[in-house]
């Protein structure tokens, strides 16, 4: 199942910028789970992807060569312990950031051409979508609070809740 971003071809320009914008800043997320060579070509394949790609492309040159085949996973009565790595972590990554950027420049898109509010929608369809999707499905978000939440809250879970999740399938369009 592929996401479908509604907006990615008005928007590829924002992506680019907000990616380089993050890189330069020396912020942008590099997951733990990448290998050394991972770390160093996952910039250049984002950004690639993000000026001729999709998700789908991302994923693709983001392959499971570049991933380590084990990671530490926290127990829940505390600690850590050394778990294999899952069968796609390159579709999560890929997925959750590819999103991230795109949401981040469809916000600057409103914001630029006037446009106060942006909507969430389901970008990939689901057969069991978790409530907090359903929640927000349709819901209208101010552009320049989503954009401030998901450029302050690299890597983790954004305060206003989109997208609500690794693998949730949200987006947002304009």
């Amino acid at each position: 199942m592929s996401f479908h971003l509604v907006n990615l071809e008005e928007v590829r320009k924002e992506i680019v910028e907000e990616i380089k914008s993050d890189i330069d800043a020396g912020r942008l997320y590099i997951s733990d789970r990448l290998n050394d060579e991972g770390r160093r070509k996952y910039p250049d394949l984002l950004l690639e992807a993000a000026q001729s790609g999709n998700i789908e492309s991302f994923i693709d040159s983001l392959g499971m060569q570049y991933f380590k085949t084990h990671y530490l996973k926290r127990r829940p009565k505390g600690g850590y312990t050394k778990a294999k790595m899952p069968r796609n972590p390159n579709i999560t990554l890929c997925e959750g950031e590819f999103n991230r950027f795109y949401i981040r420049a469809v916000c600057v898109k409103a914001l630029n051409t006037g446009q106060k509010f942006v909507t969430a929608y389901r970008a990939r369809p689901s057969t069991n979508p978790r409530p907090e999707s359903i929640a927000i499905e349709e819901k209208q978000f101010d552009a320049e609070m989503l954009l401030k939440d998901l450029r302050n809250n690299i890597g983790v879970d954004t305060a206003l809740g989109l997208p609500p999740g690794p693998n949730s399938g949200m987006s947002a369009k304009l």
